[in-house]
């Protein structure tokens, strides 16, 4: 994955965040708080920024120097698999906070939290093979 993808990705992902964090925060405050669902919003929120400062984090170090190496594809696979938990797990946890269908939830929550630990697998493995690389 190039640098400038990964950071586009974050930038997105930062700025989307944001803007629904300041959203559950004032447009939808009363409806959350009556529907007892602002921890559901606030947790989707704050796994869809840590995710957006990572994936800021692995665009720089893709620019900084990581090449074409085995890490470097390793860390862009992170980024895919962080994006996709930003999409499944954050995704279904603002619908749920909305009062979407339960099944909503679990089905897409676990694959969204299984696809942030494979993300981060491939980033341990990106590490051992930086650190191989180094012997």
């Amino acid at each position: 994955m190039k640098s400038s993808r990964a950071l586009w990705i974050a930038g997105i992902l930062g700025l989307s965040g944001v803007a629904l964090g300041a959203f559950g925060a004032h447009a939808l405050r009363a409806q959350l708080t009556e529907l007892g669902t602002r921890d559901r919003w606030e947790t989707a929120v704050h796994y869809h920024l840590i995710h957006a400062v990572a994936i800021f984090a692995a665009a720089i170090w893709l620019e900084v120097g990581a090449g074409a190496s085995a890490a470097a594809r390793r860390i862009g696979w992170a980024v895919r698999w962080w994006l996709t938990g930003v999409f499944l797990f954050s995704g279904s946890l603002y619908c749920l906070a909305l009062k979407a269908p339960t099944w909503l939830g679990a089905s897409t929550a676990p694959l969204g939290g299984v696809s942030f630990l494979i993300g981060w697998g491939c980033v341990i493995a990106a590490a051992r093979g930086v650190a191989a690389e180094k012997k």
